[in-house]
């Protein structure tokens, strides 16, 4: 499937700026037909230049026409996608965003910040897993309250017992879990949250322009991650409710989780692999809230130079103290 423009036949994208289809080559908008003559997903539906895809790719750039493609057996049948939460930051702001953020990262490479470099980012739609639980929490058990006083010569010390019940019934929308082995649970993770009332019904218009993976993990593999989650953050009302006392000792304590819902969605993230030392730095801007994730490589030769620099700096205040304390 590409989408081309009724204008000119060029290749309409998806503009997060604009929030709507658009033609970079006539400035159309909203001007975009599907042509979705299909020879197969490792050649390319509009020129037939031959692509080198992996298993799991759902979406990607022609390296020689420089269409983006989408590829329907990958978007259709159990791989259609319920929901898309679509980019609402542009490749332009995040190169500014990561411009800003480490600025002041003196010992990174030369070149880490040039155009040529982040140019190279690119777009990808992460498949993820969501589910909808209903979470039953209980705690019965003991609490206690201390409080200390001093009368006259005497310390007193009051131990007050209680019996503490907390019951808790939450319901959880949309719990999200990755659903790719391709990047990191870990990153994906630290990326959160998104804004998932944004999250709307799929399209394939807002895949154009970006590269995309169909889930490898299944729904049912994945979801003891989420109802983990679920647990914990049920565990944490509880204990938040608990206030006021100065221990805790819980009888009896637990929290079970019944999925009522699950929805396959889309979720945006902008992806800048950088080349180091034969060592690859990978950072993961977050698609619609500019979040980054990343850690900006060292030259030993600037920490070796700037910590010589400061020396030699020391040096001469040094020397200039002795000169002026000796003719004082």
């Amino acid at each position: 499937m590409i989408f081309k423009c009724k204008n000119c036949g060029g290749n309409v994208i998806y503009s997060p700026d604009k929030e709507k289809m658009f033609c970079p080559y006539c400035d159309g908008e909203d001007c975009q037909e599907v042509s979705d003559a299909r020879q197969g997903i490792e050649v390319c539906s509009n020129c037939g230049g031959e692509i080198h895809i992996n298993d799991y790719t759902s979406a990607s750039q022609c390296p020689y026409c420089k269409n983006y493609l989408i590829f329907d057996e990958r978007v259709e049948g159990e791989y259609a996608p319920h929901l898309i939460l679509p980019f609402k930051v542009s490749k332009e702001a995040v190169k500014k965003s990561i411009r800003e953020k480490f600025k002041s990262s003196i010992f990174a490479p030369s070149d880490f910040f040039s155009e040529a470099k982040l140019d190279g980012m690119q777009g990808m739609y992460v498949p993820f897993w969501m589910y909808d639980y209903t979470a039953h929490g209980l705690y019965d058990g003991e609490c206690t309250k201390v409080r200390s006083w001093t009368s006259g010569d005497r310390r007193y010390t009051e131990t007050s017992v209680y019996h503490v019940v907390r019951e808790f019934e939450v319901a959880f929308d949309k719990m999200p879990v990755d659903a790719s082995d391709a990047l990191p649970d870990s990153t994906m993770d630290l990326m959160e949250p998104y804004d998932y009332k944004a999250l709307e019904a799929f399209k394939a218009d807002y895949m154009s322009g970006f590269f995309a993976e169909k889930y490898n993990q299944s729904a049912d593999t994945m979801e003891y991650r989420a109802k983990e989650k679920a647990k914990k953050n049920t565990m944490d009302m509880i204990y938040q409710s608990i206030v006021g006392y100065t221990h805790r000792r819980p009888a009896k304590e637990f929290v079970t989780a019944e999925r009522t819902d699950l929805n396959y969605a889309l979720l945006p993230v902008w992806i800048y692999s950088y080349r180091y030392k034969d060592q690859t730095y990978q950072f993961h801007v977050n698609g619609q809230t500019g979040k980054i994730v990343g850690k900006v490589p060292i030259v030993p030769a600037k920490v070796m130079g700037y910590g010589a620099t400061v020396f030699g700096l020391i040096f001469s205040i040094g020397l200039m103290l002795r000169f002026v304390l000796s003719i004082i």
